[in-house]
């Protein structure tokens, strides 16, 4: 069936199922979008859920974190399907028998490389030229990042010699000419990652099922855009941060959150109307429907520190033209189909700024059992422009997150729903459909009833995260109609 939905994430009740591809069975390491992403769309329609949320795509370092990835606008190899490869014959088919799956996978792909060379037809080749050309605003500085990056042994850029840290002219024109192999393989993996990426997203429209994705408010320093852009981020002449991205101290951390990430020097961007946040909004509103945006408290004003302090004490808050951006992005394109991330302590000016531009916030209920009735987070104060979920991907599972709790706190939960026989997460997953919140996302983990060895990120531990999986045997072959009976009870469908 075709899609007709409006492009606003709450203009209509909606159910959504949060769950990063890398966490799909199959694939060699991690899941990719090949055929089990196909299957997993099938499995959302038949539950009628209307659209698959997911963590961003890009290229990571090797925490595996998509929050600080190596580029805004790429996708990130290790989700290409090397099955879809072998499909289209551009691979051969082997037994995979290795311990190093990145370095295998890579070879993988440089195979691919030489097949579709090998097998290229004309309508494959209009394709890649058709490609390159509409993404050359930073394709082509992506590849000589990535190429210049693995050939100095994956060091953040800052640490390579002076004329590739500072790109002078001459030094790139050699290296180019060394490495252009290996910058024509990136190349052709983006061209990859884009095609599966298009068939898995119409596959989606197909069965009325929306791409929601996420954009991290900052960059990493050692990404291709800072690189590329020093303009844009407040570095000193050899590259260093001067100030970065963090949040104050708070009830939960007495030295608040240094995060490291550069700050954007707004004046300039302004100054040119916006033109790097415009180029990012577009690829990634070519790939998705909607757009959770990530702290986004950000842009309106954000917690400056200084680069040399090691924790975010002694920062300040900086006023952010966020304003003036939204205006600017709400003109470049026919719609914003965006969620604003409104968690933490918001101000009023925050909250302005959000509903100006009709931005849908966030309400966890794992946040709701805490202080009195007015807590925000608590069902009876949901409002129509929010966006509910039982936890997110920086929480426990829901069922974790309950069997932490002391029994006081479990009997609060019990006497606010009315002492319901249902247990968690049903309970949970009941409450996010029956809210007012116009669209309700629950993670996967929580439809599967999974407890807290299987979260996928504990903010603050460096190692072990953004790996978990899920297999299709745990998926109960009632599963679809319990989600689907529920989606129409609480007319979501």
């Amino acid at each position: 069936m075709s899609s007709d939905i409006c492009p606003c994430p709450t203009c209509d009740r909606r159910a959504a199922v949060l769950l990063h591809p890398t966490s799909l069975p199959g694939g060699l390491g991690n899941g990719d979008i090949g055929f089990e992403a196909h299957r997993f769309v099938e499995f959302l329609a038949s539950a009628g859920m209307a659209a698959w949320q997911m963590l961003p795509i890009a290229p990571t370092h090797g925490d595996l974190s998509p929050y600080t990835a190596l580029s805004v606008h790429a996708g990130n190899p290790s989700l290409i399907s090397l099955q879809w490869l072998e499909a289209r014959g551009w691979l051969q088919p082997e037994e995979v028998v290795v311990e190093d799956l990145a370095s295998y996978r890579q070879q993988r792909l440089i195979a691919a490389r030489d097949g579709f060379l090998l097998h290229i037809s004309d309508d494959d080749k209009v394709a890649y030229e058709q490609f390159r050309a509409k993404h050359d605003h930073w394709l082509i500085d992506y590849a000589l990042f990535e190429a210049i990056r693995r050939h100095q042994g994956c060091r953040h850029w800052l640490d390579w010699p002076e004329p590739l840290r500072d790109r002078e002219p001459a030094a790139l024109r050699e290296i180019q000419a060394l490495l252009f192999h290996e910058t024509e393989q990136t190349c052709f993996e983006q061209f990859v990652f884009f095609m599966q990426w298009r068939e898995l997203h119409d596959h989606a429209r197909h069965h009325g099922v929306k791409l929601f994705g996420d954009v991290p408010i900052f960059v990493a320093h050692d990404s291709a855009e800072v690189w590329c852009h020093r303009e844009y981020f407040t570095l000193d002449e050899h590259g260093n941060a001067q100030t970065v991205a963090g949040v104050p101290p708070d009830y939960f951390s007495e030295t608040g959150q240094r995060w490291g990430n550069p700050h954007y020097r707004w004046d300039r961007m302004e100054e040119d109307g916006f033109k790097w946040w415009k180029q990012r909004f577009a690829t990634q509103l070519e790939m998705f429907d909607w757009l959770r945006i990530d702290h986004f408290r950000g842009f309106e004003a954000f917690w400056e520190i200084p680069a040399h302090e090691e924790t975010a004490i002694n920062g300040r808050w900086v006023k952010a033209p966020g304003d003036a951006l939204f205006a600017a992005l709400q003109e470049a394109f026919e719609s914003l189909p965006l969620v604003a991330e409104d968690l933490g302590i918001i101000t009023d000016e925050v909250d302005a700024l959000r509903k100006k531009y009709n931005l849908p916030g966030m309400k966890i209920l794992q946040f709701a059992f805490d202080g009195d009735a007015t807590n925000p987070y608590l069902p009876h104060n949901h409002s129509l422009d929010s966006v509910v979920y039982t936890g997110t991907h920086d929480n426990n599972t829901t069922l974790g997150w309950y069997d932490e709790l002391n029994e006081s706190q479990k009997m609060r939960i019990a006497e606010y729903y009315g002492h319901p026989d249902e247990v968690m997460p049903w309970l949970l997953i009941r409450s996010a459909f029956a809210s007012v919140s116009r669209l309700a996302v629950i993670p996967m983990q929580d439809v599967l009833c999974l407890g807290a060895e299987d979260r996928m990120n504990i903010p603050g531990v460096a190692e072990g995260n953004w790996q978990w999986r899920f297999k299709w045997e745990q998926v109960d072959g009632g599963l679809a109609s319990r989600l689907r009976q529920l989606v129409e009870l609480y007319g979501r469908c």
